[in-house]
């Protein structure tokens, strides 16, 4: 199937000028154009648009992503490569639950004090109804 970049642009929710950024990046390649120049994009620049979604939602870089596919590229001469990259983005990803997790706990122990001030500023009498 085909697509135009607005229509991917569409499904991945981001501004075609990325389109064009991942094309001169080298991360889009072999990219059809029409007779008009107009962008011609096939099922498996949805499937690499999905996999660079994902690893740049995983904070890897444009410089990672690169090494990546080219790696994979050539995936037998490149699996030592592919595994540390990945390894690394992983050990990253989970320092970065870690401290998620660490501030998620934090912000509930104060949720859980103020509510607790809260309640009780609620249950005592008003200063101004005892004077």
């Amino acid at each position: 199937m085909s697509y135009t970049i607005r229509q991917v642009a569409t499904q991945f929710h981001m501004q075609p000028s990325t389109l064009r950024y991942y094309e001169d990046q080298g991360l889009l390649t072999n990219v059809e154009r029409t007779e008009t120049g107009q962008r011609i994009y096939e099922d498996c620049h949805i499937d690499r648009l999905r996999a660079i979604c994902c690893f740049k939602n995983a904070g890897m870089t444009i410089d990672d992503l690169k090494k990546f596919f080219v790696y994979e590229s050539n995936e037998p001469e490149h699996i030592d490569e592919i595994l540390d990259l990945l390894e690394s983005r992983r050990e990253s990803l989970d320092e970065q639950r870690r401290a998620l997790n660490e501030a998620a706990m934090h912000v509930q122990r104060k949720l859980h004090n103020y509510g607790d001030i809260w309640l009780l500023d609620r249950a005592l009498p008003s200063k101004a109804l005892l004077g």
